[in-house]
């Protein structure tokens, strides 16, 4: 019975015991891996980054070598060409001042040849203008002189038929006027004459009543 309680209390106290030991065993066991991995880890970036700076250190060394021999090559090129360029500027520049000299020159020469051509131009003018006036004034005064005579000429006809018209015009309206004045005359003597006999007739009228009145 002693050794049956024996084997009960062994078996009831490691399951306590395990509970609280296995957090600690993994944690042990974790740190180990993780410290491991991690070691890995370090060396195998380690050696990556290593060889890619291995790498581009290489490139670069190549890289720069044609770089610079490029740059050498580029130089010399630059050099011949801003030599050319700065020739090149230069003959422009030269040219530039010619083309201003000679611009002037032209323009000191085309001004006194314009002013003496509109000198030449003016006095063959006046000379042209006045000999046009001169023939203008000659054909304007004979053709004034012939425009007016025959102004006056058809004028004249046309006042003459004018007043043959006029003076027919007139006779008929006189006559018909004093026609019409004798008509209304004889009219208004005729109406006065018998105006007068009917009053005459009546003051004989009135003389004869009178007369028989103081007859009787």
């Amino acid at each position: 019975m002693g050794r049956h309680y024996s084997v009960n209390i062994r078996t009831s106290v490691l399951p306590s015991f395990l509970p609280s030991f296995l957090p600690i065993y993994l944690s042990i066991y974790l740190s180990i891996y993780l410290s491991i991995y991690l070691s890995i880890l370090d060396c195998i970036i380690c050696s990556c980054v290593l060889s890619i700076i291995v790498f581009i250190i290489h490139y670069l060394s190549i890289y720069l070598s044609i770089y610079l021999s490029c740059v050498h090559y580029l130089s010399i090129y630059l050099s011949i060409y801003l030599s050319i360029y700065l020739s090149i500027y230069l003959l422009f520049i030269y040219l530039r001042l010619f083309i201003i000299y000679l611009s002037i020159y032209l323009s000191i020469y085309l001004s006194i040849y314009i002013v003496f051509i509109i000198y030449l131009c003016v006095h063959y003018l006046s000379i042209y203008l006045s000999m046009t006036v001169h023939y203008l004034s000659i054909y304007l005064s004979i053709y004034l002189s012939i425009y007016l005579s025959m102004t006056v000429h058809y004028l004249s006809i046309y006042l003459s038929i004018y007043s043959i018209y006029l003076s027919i015009y007139l006779s008929i309206c006189l006559s018909i006027y004093l026609s019409v004045c004798l008509s209304i005359s004889f009219i208004l003597g005729v109406f006065i004459s018998f105006v007068l006999s009917i009053h005459g007739l009546a003051t004989f009228y009135k003389v004869i009543n009178f007369r028989s009145l103081s007859n009787m």
